[in-house]
């Protein structure tokens, strides 16, 4: 009989787990599950409607990097600038991509000899994303989140 009693003791102290309430359990796998979670990273990057979303993450950022610097390449070339001198530069634009798929500039990177020849290309850049085609917004474990991302505008004039 004794051994029993030691037997039982042993083994209520060894499983204090059981007396855990099962949401505690949870709680701790969620806890645990969300320090893991890379948030710097998206699952999926923001996607027009020509890019494949089956493809690596790598191909959707090219696809939505080549479509998003098109469409500005397309615009600027619309526009004429009148300049005093040649500009061979490299523009960085940051913007926002909410959980909604809306974009926002967020700032263009400020270079004294393209804001003196020309005083509007942050207005031109702001304004054309007006014209952007419709973007899926980005995701993260299946749900719409916000982004953040920088592109590089590169101004050749002659």
């Amino acid at each position: 009989m004794r051994n029993v009693t030691v037997l039982c003791c042993l083994c209520l102290l060894a499983s204090c787990d059981w007396f855990s309430s099962k949401e505690e359990k949870i709680q701790k796998l969620v806890e645990e599950g969300i320090r893991d979670i890379d948030w710097n990273d998206v699952d999926q990057y923001p996607l027009f409607e020509v890019c494949d979303e089956t493809a690596s993450k790598t191909e959707q950022k090219e696809c939505f990097e080549t479509n998003i610097l098109s469409h500005f390449s397309m615009i600027l070339r619309d526009f004429e600038f009148v300049l005093d001198e040649e500009v061979h530069d490299t523009i960085y634009v940051d913007f926002m991509m909410d959980h909604k798929g809306r974009i926002a500039v967020l700032e263009v990177e400020k270079n004294p000899i393209v804001q003196s020849q020309i005083p509007e290309f942050e207005t031109v850049i702001t304004q054309s994303l007006k014209t952007l085609p419709k973007v899926a917004p980005a995701l993260k474990r299946g749900i719409p989140v916000n982004a953040k991302f920088r592109i590089p505008i590169v101004l050749n004039t002659n």
